[in-house]
């Protein structure tokens, strides 16, 4: 939504963006074809603390601590997708928060690859649930995900099951027993000041570290540090314990534009990344 209105004034029409969600064990899950008779994707908005407990709350727009989720699509033809726990690989229900799993004849057999453990691959790409359907096998998308039906009918008249994303697995948080994702952390920090260009989260030990880009005078740096504590104390109740001030560029980013954070947190453990400054809070 965001990039629609960021080239509305171009005359990008919103209809002419579509969403889609694919995984490198499956390319191709949900796709939303809007075209010009086609339902907008739904949108939905959650409380984020039951998010932070592997529970979807359906709030109304506007409520305090909502994060607004658009749909990846709909699921496409021969495709099968259920939500898993990824401890215990059993099914979870519609309330739960969980693993993306997909059974489809289209999904990938494994990587090609001259190393790595080939029981791993096939724990990846060709498990099972540990109940339900033992005997079927789905491939796991190591993404975070709920599936709820819609209250948009669709172009045949018939309601579907949206799929919405949330995040990457291996990427979440987990801090004081509950699960953050770095995307909302990021979110709130950047908007902490102008000068910040982009920022990155991860964990160091028991500790919360924050890297943000400064895009501004390197005078800036000490300002910088006591508006992204507070911040995510204010909208996440989370004590930052360290605060790493860089260069804009960084950041690692990968040429899908995904950021790098594991990359990042081993340039940050090896003493690499040439901070402006750093603020220790422990």
């Amino acid at each position: 939504m965001s990039f629609s209105k960021l080239f509305k004034d171009l005359g990008l029409s919103s209809r002419a963006v579509s969403t889609a969600f694919g995984s490198r064990v499956n390319l191709a899950i949900c796709l939303q074809l809007q075209g010009t008779t086609g339902p907008d994707p739904s949108t939905v908005y959650v409380d984020m603390k039951s998010l932070r407990h592997d529970r979807v709350r359906l709030v109304e727009r506007g409520a305090p601590q909502s994060l607004s989720l658009m749909e990846s699509g709909t699921i496409l033809p021969g495709v099968r997708v259920i939500i898993v726990n990824p401890e215990t690989r059993g099914p979870l229900g519609d309330s739960h928060l969980g693993e993306i799993w997909v059974n489809s004849p289209h999904s990938a057999s494994g990587y090609y690859t001259i190393y790595g453990e080939e029981s791993l691959q096939a724990d990846h790409f060709n498990t099972r649930l540990s109940f339900g359907e033992p005997h079927t096998l789905w491939a796991r998308t190591g993404y975070l995900g709920f599936v709820k039906r819609t209250e948009l009918l669709g172009a045949s008249g018939d309601r579907h099951d949206a799929l919405f994303v949330v995040g990457q697995l291996d990427e979440t948080l987990e801090l004081r027993g509950l699960r953050y994702h770095p995307i909302d952390i990021e979110t709130s920090v950047s908007r902490a000041h102008r000068s910040i260009a982009e920022s990155a989260v991860f964990t160091w030990t028991n500790l919360l570290v924050v890297v943000a880009e400064l895009a501004g005078s390197e005078q800036e740096a000490l300002d910088l540090v006591p508006l992204v504590t507070n911040v995510v104390l204010e909208e996440h109740h989370l004590i930052v314990g360290v605060v790493v001030v860089v260069d804009p560029g960084v950041i690692p980013i990968n040429s899908r534009g995904e950021k790098q954070r594991m990359h990042l947190r081993d340039s940050f453990l090896a003493d690499q990344l040439d901070p402006i400054y750093v603020a220790y809070n422990m």
